[in-house]
């Protein structure tokens, strides 16, 4: 131990601590580090039917309102970095191949043989999604080794962007409108069962409508009643001063008797007659069929009104991607920062200098 500390002058220290690794990313910096491209596009995902609002994004969320574009933008920041769309972005621009290229750069070059896994973190690495609460907008920002091939990439994930937002919304509308439809196909299949039904019961009592049948029997049956009433009365009359076997008599009895037959064989046939030919049952069951079939028509007419609404409400809520800023190819590298870099670790090695130094003196002290 004193042997170390003994060791570790003031001009080592600061050799070890400070000009070794200064000299080790000087190194690195010049020799082995690879440009870096950045190609920046910014995006945002709108609805047709999306109206601006007065307050900010930060003001909605405190607010606990969620507006649709912050979702459906959050829902395209994470397929930008998922695993289906690396896999087409790999198959159609050769991203393994271009990140393993960079033979030199230890740290930032994609080793040969890497794991999907590992893969897709080092995609996420390169592709930046910054998401603007504020304002709603997403910025993408893609890093490549050559400024072609950035720029190429970011296109390519705008690209699949706009194809993902337009097939999730689609989709949407889609099984929104084929909902609507099948209700409406159910519901014309239940208003044509309705109608044929009362068809078939038409035609099997030969009656167009039973209810208007049983209305007249019944005006009919009132007729005879009061015929009836006035015969007899006249009857009455007639025997009041001539003789039962008169011929008069007779015929009015016999008109009476007629009258009295035909009022029950009405009545009869309204009420007590057979099960398939009794008229108040006939208007009852047809007023059953009709009230089934007004109601299947109304359901048909509510399912047609839904349709139209599901179509205009699909319509509305297409969405779509909003390029704000196309990529562009970059002419400059931004990393590495060099020196930034170099300061940084310059200012870092200082520290650890001083700290070092603090803690050596501090032991050579309590040694003396």
């Amino acid at each position: 131990m004193n042997k170390v500390i003994t060791f570790l002058t003031p001009a080592r220290l600061k050799l070890l601590l400070i000009g070794l690794p200064l000299l080790l990313a000087l190194l690195y910096f010049t020799v082995l580090a690879a440009d870096r491209y950045v190609s920046e596009s910014i995006v945002t995902v709108r609805q047709a039917n999306q109206e601006a609002t007065a307050l900010p994004g930060a003001a909605l969320m405190l607010a606990g309102i969620n507006p649709a574009s912050r979702e459906d933008n959050l829902y395209l920041r994470q397929y930008i970095h998922s695993l289906d769309l690396l896999k087409k972005l790999d198959a159609e621009l050769g991203l393994r191949a271009h990140y393993e290229a960079e033979n030199l750069d230890p740290f930032y070059r994609l080793w040969g043989g890497t794991s999907q896994e590992w893969f897709l973190e080092y995609y996420r690495a390169r592709v930046e999604v910054l998401f603007d609460e504020i304002a709603g907008l997403l910025t993408v920002r893609v890093q490549g080794f050559e400024p072609e091939f950035a720029q190429k990439l970011n296109a390519a994930i705008l690209r699949e962007s706009e194809a993902f937002v337009n097939a999730y919304s689609q989709r949407i509308a889609r099984e929104q409108m084929q909902f609507a439809e099948a209700e409406l196909d159910r519901a014309a299949r239940r208003l044509q069962a309705a109608k044929n039904e009362v068809l078939a019961f038409q035609t099997k009592y030969k009656l167009l409508d039973p209810t208007a049948e049983a209305q007249a029997s019944g005006a009919l049956v009132a007729e005879l009643q009061a015929a009836l009433a006035k015969q007899e009365t006249e009857l009455r009359a007639l025997r009041s001063y001539l003789n039962d076997d008169s011929f008069q008599v007779q015929a009015l009895r016999n008109q009476v008797e007629a009258l009295r037959k035909q009022l029950e064989a009405e009545r009869s046939r309204a009420t007590n007659g057979q099960r398939d030919v009794r008229l108040n049952e006939q208007a009852a069951r047809f007023q059953d069929l009709l009230l089934r079939a007004g109601f299947a028509e109304d359901a048909y007419k509510l399912a047609l009104t839904a349709v139209e609404s599901a179509r205009i409400d699909a319509t509305r809520k297409l969405k779509s991607l909003v390029v704000i800023e196309s990529p562009h190819q970059p002419e400059d590298a931004i990393y590495p920062r060099r020196l930034y870099n170099l300061i940084t670790l310059f200012i870092v090695c200082c520290l650890l200098y001083g700290v070092t130094r603090l803690v050596v003196a501090t032991i050579r002290e309590h040694q003396d």
